[in-house]
Order: C-alpha cells, then sequence, then structure tokens
C-alpha cells in the first residue's frame, strides 16, 4: 500500500515514515508533484488536516493523508495553537518560533502545555480523522539536538527530557503525532488483513 503525504517538512516525512514501518510506502509531495501550494487556511488543526488532505486528493485523485500539528500552551491561552509553524511571522524559522515562545513565557511559572495533532486520512474517496495529545510543560531553556519545531523546549509529562533530547523511536512512541499516526496506521493494517 502507498499514501501521499501531503506536506513539505522533511522532518515531518521522516518522522512518519518511521512510524509506519515497512509496509506502508509513504510517497512525499515531491513524488507526486501536485499543482500550487497546499492552502492551510483553517482555524482549528481539523479544518487545516482536512483543507491540506482534500487538496492532495483533488490534484492527484490517490489515496493520502494531511496532519496539523499544535503547541497549545495554558499560560498563553492555548497559543500558539494553530498558528504554531508560523507563530512568530509567515518567514520564520523554528527557533524564532522558541524565541517568541520563551520570551512570552519570562518570569511566569505555569508552564503547563500540550501538544495536539489531527491527522486525516483520505482512502477510496472517504475521509478518516485520527487524534493525538501529549501534555508537558515547557522548559525554561532548550535541551537536545534531535528533533525539529519545539521539541527542544517541551518537555512531556513523566519524562525527565525535552522531545528533543530523546531518541527518535522514544519521542515517536509517545509524540502526539505518533499517537495519531499509530492510530492510523493499525486501522489501514487491520483493513488490509480483512
Amino acid at each position: 500500500m502507498n499514501l501521499i503525504f501531503a506536506t513539505n517538512n522533511p522532518h515531518k516525512l521522516r518522522e512518519i515514515r518511521e512510524i509506519a514501518g515497512k509496509e506502508i510506502q509513504i510517497l512525499s509531495l515531491d513524488e507526486v508533484n501536485p499543482e500550487a501550494g497546499i492552502p492551510e487556511t483553517g482555524e482549528t488543526l481539523e479544518e487545516n488536516a482536512r483543507q491540506k488532505a482534500r487538496f492532495v486528493y483533488e490534484q492527484t485523485g490517490r489515496d493520502c493523508f494531511a496532519d496539523d500539528t499544535g503547541l497549545e500552551i495554558e499560560a498563553l491561552n492555548g497559543r500558539p495553537g494553530v498558528y504554531s509553524a508560523r507563530y512568530a511571522g509567515e518567514r520564520c524559522t523554528f527557533d524564532d518560533n522558541i524565541e517568541k515562545v520563551l520570551g512570552e513565557l519570562a518570569g511566569m511559572e505555569n508552564r503547563k502545555a500540550c501538544f495536539r495533532c489531527v491527522a486525516c486520512l483520505i482512502l477510496d474517496g472517504r475521509e478518516y480523522l485520527f487524534k493525538g495529545r501529549i501534555d508537558g510543560h515547557i522548559a525554561f531553556q532548550r535541551q537536545g539536538n534531535n528533533g525539529f519545531g519545539y521539541d527542544p523546549v517541551f518537555i512531556p509529562e513523566g519524562y525527565p527530557q525535552t522531545f528533543a533530547a530523546m531518541p527518535a523511536h522514544l519521542k515517536n512512541g509517545i509524540s502526539h503525532r505518533g499517537i495519531a499516526f499509530s492510530k492510523m496506521f493499525r486501522a489501514l493494517k487491520h483493513r488490509e488483513h480483512n
């Protein structure tokens, strides 16, 4: 089975291929080359995941999936949320986003946060949603060199280190994306065997 992953993020692509394992081949957007950029104008993670998956399905007519992920910080009233990837501005880097978050949390004791992921799968023209969430808190400073995005400052509940300080297999087993996509791949494998 092969599926198109509606992302231009090479870090996400590598992570999802690791979670999928060998049975499911994940194709990148570069391999199918849809026209124009993927829209991402929704106001919720669900809307964005659906919008991206539908766009690629309409362009290619092939089974595909997309996700949207947000970091929600309690003391910032749930921000950056749906704007996590571009929190510090349209052309910002991962570092810019981290700096903005750490700056806004300066002097605050409440560092509670969660990561949420919504994956939308379109299979034979039908849509399915899979969700994942992990609670934790924002570190006072960066830790670790693995991962991407906010990984250097997010410490999942029950662990002493950030996502960026963990080996990939551990992060992928407990992360918001790992949870959502494990559900999706389990459902696909179950379907294949029935």
